[in-house]
């Protein structure tokens, strides 16, 4: 071929492969080319389809990298439904190990409410007994002589009453009982002599233990206990959400990465394929031969690392999933691009003040800790508690008559009393009183500083979301130029002024171009899915309603 041809045929093809128009075939020279002087030696040839030989490749059309990933993520085992985010995230809700782990968590905070509650239930008790007493008494009379008596005494008591302690502090209780006695010999005119009672006493605290806030203490903080735990829990619901995100795209990516390498391979075939009849004619030597055996090989081993991490993504995925087989593969996946307007550090960090269970826990716990304070400072103060009892019994001859002696109100007897006490010094609850205080502030700190790290990380992740839809643009555009550098090399190599080495480097540079622009848009996905955690929004997001 002549140079002047060569340039012609150069052009044309440059010409085709920067417009993307199907290139004009060139005529063909009626110079035979260089016969090789070295005898060829036998190359292995990997195991692929034959080849179809051609003069001229036609320009390289590839898809754009959300429509790769679409058609790649589509991959799965046979006969197995398409699995879309919302579903993956749907069966993560129900079946995740680490959520299932956590829910008892906020069931337990159910639990210690009602355990608080408890603290005010009656409590009834019931007692009875019965004994027997026999002896011999000895009497010495005046003139020395002494007389001796058989005494015995049987006695049944039952008593049953009710205790309350009321949220005010008071300590209520009522009692009643029934009592016989059988004196012999007979101690008394009534004999047996059956006695009944009912009494009732109430302990009211003044300072120390007073009022309903102190004695509702603890439920409150059992209450503030259920909405940090379910906080808690929802944290754990954003994180698993974000979690099955990122390995949803992560898998996407993975399938569209093994269909580049694929790709690749197929291209890196066809170079070898090309050289192989090139060499035949005279136009290659061994060494362009060998050098795309190589490239097929390289090409095939990114395929089987890309396999590899296809089968890695889909167990994470599974594993996510709560799945304890990893036979099946999950169905295609449904990839879809990013289309909201940027996000806002100002909107998104209102979101997270909102909804972010972290913050909105560290509010709660300072409700907790304030409730603390208030109950230790009460602690500061003495006891002075005041009683006050009253009784009614009444006595006959038999159970029936003695209660009726108790209705007419006739026997009675009451007390008030009021007792004081004061520790010496009340060192103990006064350095308990600043102790819970300086939990308080401490605490308060705390929340300060979580509200600095949300908004250091708002700003870091609204970054992130636009830095990610900035390098998506700029990956695009440097696959549109790997795309048309390698069309050019490869018309440069069909027209002999190319060397199979240029057009593999030009091949792998197209692939990591592919690559990263594949990479660029899941990474941008993923950046989103973390705003999203950040701002509380997933929830919303995909309709997911947790229980208060």
């Amino acid at each position: 071929m002549s140079r002047s041809t060569a340039r012609a045929v150069l052009f044309t093809l440059s010409l085709a492969a920067l417009t993307r128009l199907p290139a004009q075939e060139p005529s063909a020279s009626t110079e035979p080319g260089p016969a090789p002087t070295a005898p060829t030696t036998p190359v292995a040839e990997p195991a692929t389809p034959p080849a179809t030989p051609a003069a001229s490749a036609p320009a390289t059309v590839l898809p754009p990298a959300d429509a790769t990933i679409a058609a790649a993520a589509m991959g799965g085992a046979p006969g197995v439904p398409e699995l879309t985010l919302e579903e993956c995230i749907a069966l993560v809700l129900e079946k995740n190990f680490s959520l299932r782990a956590a829910s008892y968590t906020a069931a337990n905070a159910k639990e210690a409410l009602v355990i608080s509650k408890a603290g005010f239930d009656p409590t009834l008790t019931a007692t009875g007994t019965t004994g027997h007493t026999q002896g011999v008494t000895t009497i010495s009379g005046s003139l020395g002589a002494t007389t001796t008596s058989n005494y015995r005494q049987d006695q049944s008591d039952l008593r049953v009453g009710v205790n309350q302690t009321i949220q005010t502090g008071a300590a209520v209780s009522l009692t009643g009982g029934l009592l016989r006695n059988n004196n012999s010999p007979a101690a008394s005119t009534l004999n047996p002599a059956y006695n009944s009672d009912l009494s009732l006493a109430v302990t009211q605290p003044l300072l120390k233990g007073a009022g309903t806030t102190v004695n509702r203490a603890a439920i409150e903080n059992a209450r503030l206990g259920i909405t940090i735990a379910n906080l808690n829990f929802k944290g754990s619901v954003l994180q698993a959400v974000r979690d099955t995100e990122s390995a949803y795209y992560s898998l996407a990516f993975a399938r569209a990465q093994l269909a580049v390498k694929q790709s690749s391979l197929e291209l890196a075939q066809k170079l070898y394929d090309e050289n192989k009849v090139r060499k035949s004619t005279g136009v290659a030597t061994d060494l362009d031969v060998l050098t795309a055996e190589v490239g097929v090989a390289a090409a095939q081993n990114g395929v089987i690392l890309a396999r590899q991490q296809v089968r890695n993504s889909e167990d994470a995925l599974l594993a996510l999933t709560g799945q304890v087989e990893f036979d099946r593969a999950p169905g295609p996946l449904k990839f879809t691009s990013f289309s909201d307007p940027a996000p806002s550090v100002g909107e998104t960090f209102r979101l997270a003040r909102e909804l972010q269970p972290t913050y909105v826990a560290a509010l709660e716990l300072i409700k907790q800790l304030e409730l603390a304070a208030t109950v230790a400072n009460n602690g500061k103060l003495p006891t002075l508690n005041l009683g006050g009892a009253l009784g009614y019994n009444g006595a006959d001859k038999s159970y029936g008559s003695s209660i009726d002696n108790l209705k007419t109100g006739d026997n009675y007897n009451w007390q008030v009393d009021l007792s004081l006490s004061v520790p010496w010094g009340m060192r103990a609850d006064r350095a308990r009183a600043r102790q819970a205080l300086n939990n308080l502030h401490q605490e308060q700190a705390q929340l300060q500083q979580i509200e600095q790290n949300l908004l250091v990380q708002v700003r870091a992740d609204v970054l992130a979301v636009a830095t990610s839809i900035e390098s998506v643009q700029i990956s695009s555009k440097a696959t549109e130029l790997a795309v048309r550098q390698y069309e050019l090399q490869k018309a440069k190599f069909d027209a002999g002024l190319s060397t199979s080495r240029d057009v593999l480097q030009s091949q792998t540079d197209l692939e990591t171009a592919r690559v990263n622009d594949l990479q660029a848009r899941v990474n941008l996905r993923i950046a989103v899915a973390n705003l999203h955690q950040l701002d509380g929004s997933s929830l919303e997001r995909y309709h997911i309603a947790l229980a208060d």
